[in-house]
């Protein structure tokens, strides 16, 4: 049990080791990194995800235009030791929340949260974001107002709902 939680502390560190590489460079193209992620297998998989500063959409030139300017970074800098498959994505409507500014931009909007650290004997929320106050995310479930602090959250996403699409489709996501 003790390797696979070293193995997982391993990918985190050097997920957050390829974000602090690519991030300057993806910002300068005008997107901003979501997240960066290796994913095992036989064949391993970096995944980018990437949004547009603008706010609009991206599109299919856009993911390309960041994955020949991370191709060449990543070939320089070889942080990735072996061979990997490059993924570029949007994050989607349905997106990953991963920075405080997510929990701020997306507050009225529903989402599933997944705690480290069990919270009244649980580690699973589903409710609708209520913002973020310093590192703590409040979110309002079924039960009342729970807040958690940022570091304490596994995994957050936001659930697609109408309301969500609606957002998207005036902000001029598609």
């Amino acid at each position: 049990m003790a390797a696979a939680v070293g193995r997982k502390d391993e990918v985190l560190v050097q997920d957050k080791t390829i974000e602090t590489l690519l991030e300057p460079t993806i910002a300068a193209l005008g997107y901003r990194l979501v997240r960066a992620r290796m994913l095992g297998g036989r064949r391993p998989v970096l995944q980018v995800m990437a949004e547009r500063t603008d706010e609009r959409g991206m599109t299919v030139d856009d993911c390309a235009t960041i994955s020949r300017t991370i191709s060449a970074l990543l070939d320089v800098e070889d942080p990735i030791a072996g061979g990997y498959v490059l993924e570029v994505s949007s994050p989607g409507i349905d997106r990953p929340l991963v920075r405080p500014d997510d929990f701020a931009r997306f507050a009225g909007h529903l989402a599933k949260v997944e705690v480290a650290t069990a919270i009244d004997g649980r580690r699973r929320f589903k409710g609708t974001i209520l913002g973020i106050d310093g590192s703590r995310v409040k979110l309002a479930v079924e039960q009342g107002t729970i807040e958690m602090d940022i570091a304490d959250i596994a995994a957050a996403k936001l659930v697609l709902t109408d309301a969500l699409l609606a957002a998207n489709t005036a902000a001029g996501r598609h």
